[in-house]
């Protein structure tokens, strides 16, 4: 049996009926979602190749292809989800457990709980738990240890009790792909004592002040040594990973203030190391390249942020001439670079094949409506482009997605509200934004994007389990409905087609999660709706605000 076994979140490896936003499903509380609906829309894990995953999430997989450069394969075990009891036995020593949202206090599903006034646990929460338990009925009396890793860790450094309760060994925080096989031979010797770790983890305060804390039950990199692994030291991935994803750099360097990402250096993968990353993919029967970064626009870029024209045609000629890949979308952009370059987007567009019947993805963090906000809190996410100058965070915006939309990229944006120093003016300006780009076309077409509200909760309210204590105000409120409500439009529209290329080929099973997107855009809204007007929402007055402005018009804003 293998000695380190390893597996994702249970949330982390499904399908989601290839239907966009579904990722977001386990972030719901689940008093409020049926479970069988759940489930059903969760869709199905990938295959099995002798209990191992066929398919695996892209950390997974670095993990396991950094302890492959000391171990053997039959040492280690990417275990399919259904199979993990089976490569448990005496000789386990290690089971690692990489995870994204373990206690359901990350925004997205802190939003849902505090919006719905929901004291349970989330569905991510629900199946993260429910793995742990299995596991430890699994290596009960056995000397196997349970590590637990990726970006859901930072949630055990604001609430380390929970590591006793579900009797979680250790916690690493932090990349790791340089170290992992002396972290791994550091945790099974015992000892209490090495320089290149340190028994405690990082924690930051509102304002992203870095502090340690000495913890024995967390280990991360030493705090006067390297913290991030150099380009170099990172492996290819051996082995396919979920939904086609091969990362193209990390890091972002936008220096947002609520974004603990901006903290991490930038490394750019050169397009050949990209390519041999997706021909991993294309061996295991995938078609799709989904390239992972924090800021596409940022690859290679110069100057004041200036996107590299030369460098991402590279890139993505680089992917779609890979034999096998038929189509691509980076994951995270920021919305200026099409409003202030629509010919880079009209060239990546041919190069990635963009049309009526492939939309390109890309999720945008707006954040908000307001000017003075997004000086305050983002000020370089606009550059080149510069507020006042250049026009308002409002026409820029408006700008990049008639430039996306035209080209047929649909951009998946979020916002924020509970920012520091926010008005409800702030929030009005928001809603304004929403309602004006719902109501916008491009060339006779209407505004293909999804919009998702997000509570921003200072991390003392989460140490101090205070968050309950939130209450919104009517123009918070205003950004939930307007969102919601432009999300129920989109459903109404998009649910029977937007999942057509995925891969569940059955005529019933599409039509089946199309019909319950569609019901369920309207009865989310019916609930949004609902909730708002109790708490005193005028919602004509959300539903229409802003619509009386002059809405921007091409020609576009150009970077000077």
């Amino acid at each position: 049996m293998a000695r380190f076994v390893l597996v994702s979140d249970l949330t982390l490896s499904h399908d989601y009926r290839n239907f966009p936003l579904l990722d977001f499903l386990p972030s719901a509380p689940a008093s409020l979602l049926p479970g069988t609906i759940y489930y059903y829309l969760k869709g199905k894990p990938p295959p099995d190749i002798n209990g191992r995953a066929s398919l695996a999430t892209y950390p997974l997989r670095k993990l396991e292809a950094s302890l492959l450069q000391r171990y053997s394969e039959e040492e280690v075990v990417v275990a399919h989800e259904d199979y993990i009891e089976d490569f448990i036995d005496d000789k386990t020593e290690l089971i690692g457990v990489t995870t994204m949202d373990p206690l359901s206090i990350a925004p997205l599903t802190m939003s849902y709980s505090i919006f719905f006034g929901s004291d349970g646990v989330a569905w991510v929460q629900k199946e993260f738990e429910k793995l742990i338990r299995r596991i430890n009925r699994a290596r009960s009396g056995k000397k196997a240890k349970l590590v637990i890793g990726g970006p859901g860790v930072w949630e055990f450094t604001v609430r380390p009790e929970e590591m006793d309760r579900l009797n979680i060994d250790y916690a690493f925080q932090g990349e790791a792909e340089d170290i992992v096989c002396d972290l791994f031979d550091y945790l099974l010797d015992g000892s209490t004592r090495s320089s290149a770790f340190f028994r405690g983890f990082q924690t930051f305060d509102d304002n992203f002040h870095k502090s340690f804390v000495d913890d024995p039950r967390f280990i991360s990199r030493y705090q006067f040594s390297r913290q991030f692994p150099k380009l170099e030291d990172i492996p290819e991935i051996r082995n396919p990973s979920i939904k086609g994803l091969t990362e193209v750099m990390r890091g972002c360097g936008i220096g947002c203030d609520f974004c603990e990402v901006t903290l991490r250096p930038l490394r750019y993968y050169p397009p050949e190391k990209v390519r041999r990353e997706i021909e991993v993919n294309v061996r295991g029967g995938l078609d799709n390249a989904w390239l992972h970064s924090d800021e596409i626009f940022a690859y290679e870029h110069g100057r004041n942020f200036v996107p590299n024209f030369e460098a991402l045609e590279e890139l993505m000629e680089t992917v779609m001439s890979t034999r096998g890949v038929t189509q691509s979308n980076p994951t995270h952009g920021r919305i200026s670079i099409p409003a202030a370059y629509p010919e880079l987007m009209r060239r990546l567009s041919e190069i990635l094949r963009a049309g009526p019947s492939n939309w390109i993805g890309l999720q945008v963090g707006v954040e908000t409506g307001s000017d003075r906000l997004a000086k305050l809190h983002m000020p370089n996410k606009t550059l080149p482009l510069k507020i006042g100058p250049d026009g308002s965070w409002q026409e820029i915006v408006w700008q990049g997605t008639y430039v996306m939309n035209k080209y047929y990229w649909r951009p998946a944006f979020t916002v924020q509200v509970g920012q520091p120093s926010e008005t409800p003016e702030d929030n009005w300006e928001t809603v304004a934004l929403i309602n004006q780009m719902s109501n916008s076309e491009v060339d006779g077409r209407p505004f293909e994007f999804t919009i998702t509200p997000m509570q921003n909760v200072p991390l003392g309210l989460i140490k101090n389990r205070e968050f309950s204590s939130l209450v919104l105000d009517e123009s918070q409120l205003a950004v939930y409905y307007a969102s919601y409500r432009h999300l129920a439009k989109i459903a109404a529209r998009d649910a029977f087609s937007a999942g057509k290329n995925g891969r569940d080929k059955s005529v019933f099973s599409k039509l089946g999660t199309g019909t319950l997107i569609g019901i369920g855009g309207r009865l989310m809204l019916r609930v949004v709706s609902s909730i708002c007007k109790k708490r005193g929402v005028d919602l004509e007055k959300a539903a229409r605000y802003g619509l009386d402005r002059k809405v921007p018009q091409a020609p576009l804003l150009r970077a000077s």
